[in-house]
């Protein structure tokens, strides 16, 4: 395992990138419809999903996010952690909003020194039939 980098005070403790053709997410929705929602989404998000008015770019934007989190926590103990315990959900502002639930939020605990806070940074992007994700895994002292 590496060592964390330090910035302004805090640490990064993982950092993932991804990407997802949203032709691909389409046949999968062809393919299986409401199951896939269903398996990778969490019930806010499907929530989320079925307002917007095209479903494969959201659903290839969250696709891309949970494999960027997977990414951000290799170096945690990642048994037990499944889709649906990383959730991206849509901020005030539009912006992605990052929130881990049961083994994953276990695993970004495991990485985090003791006396400091995490910090769950997410980017979403769609161009050219593309959905990218960066995610970085941060914590800071208080």
């Amino acid at each position: 395992m590496s060592s964390p980098v330090s910035m302004r005070g805090g640490v990064i403790l993982g950092v993932g990138h991804d990407i997802c053709s949203v032709e691909r997410i389409e046949g999968v929705i062809d393919r299986f419809g409401p199951q896939l929602l269903s398996r990778i989404c969490t019930e806010a998000e499907q929530k989320e999903a079925h307002n917007c008015s095209v479903l494969a770019p959201y659903v290839a934007g969250r696709f891309a996010a949970k494999e960027a989190v997977y990414k951000a926590l290799s170096v945690a103990d990642q048994s037990g952690m499944s889709w649906r315990q990383a959730e991206i959900l849509t901020g005030n502002r539009g912006t992605p909003v990052l929130n881990l639930h049961g083994r994953c939020q276990e695993g970004l605990m495991s990485l985090v020194p003791k006396g400091a806070m995490p910090h769950l940074h997410i980017s979403l992007s769609h161009d050219g039939g593309i959905a990218s994700a960066f995610v970085i895994l941060s914590s800071e002292y208080s």
